[in-house]
């Protein structure tokens, strides 16, 4: 089991920055990924980023555990023996990020394999 809740959003204009944060907390010995998607008005839910387990400096040391995906959300990832924070940094957002922001994490081995937040919602004012 594991519990995946979301927080950071709200209303921003064009251009400013945004930071959003996804704690999931459980064991993690058969965690495969985690990662950011977003779902629009009407529209299905698109993946922003997933981070593989390798990828995690959970599981690899060598990682710093901080990258840049599309060129301008930056992720960050934190992490204690039961809990792992994924921080996105949205940087210069556009009205075409508006969208609800859920957080996933997946594992293999197990049913059921994901687990959802309950999302926070973005919306970029031009």
């Amino acid at each position: 089991q594991a519990h995946v809740a979301e927080s950071g959003g709200g209303l921003v204009q064009a251009g400013r920055s945004l930071n959003l944060t996804c704690v999931v907390s459980g064991a993690f010995s058969r965690l495969q990924s985690i990662g950011w998607y977003r779902q629009g008005p009407g529209s299905q839910r698109d993946a922003v980023v997933t981070i593989p387990r390798g990828a995690l400096p959970f599981f690899a040391e060598s990682v710093e555990g901080r990258f840049t995906v599309k060129g301008r959300f930056t992720i960050s990832i934190d992490y204690t023996d039961n809990s792992i924070t994924l921080h996105m940094h949205m940087n210069v957002v556009k009205p075409e990020d508006t969208g609800l922001y859920i957080c996933n994490a997946r594992f293999f081995g197990q049913s059921p394999s994901d687990f959802w937040g309950q999302g926070t919602q973005v919306t970029v004012s031009a």
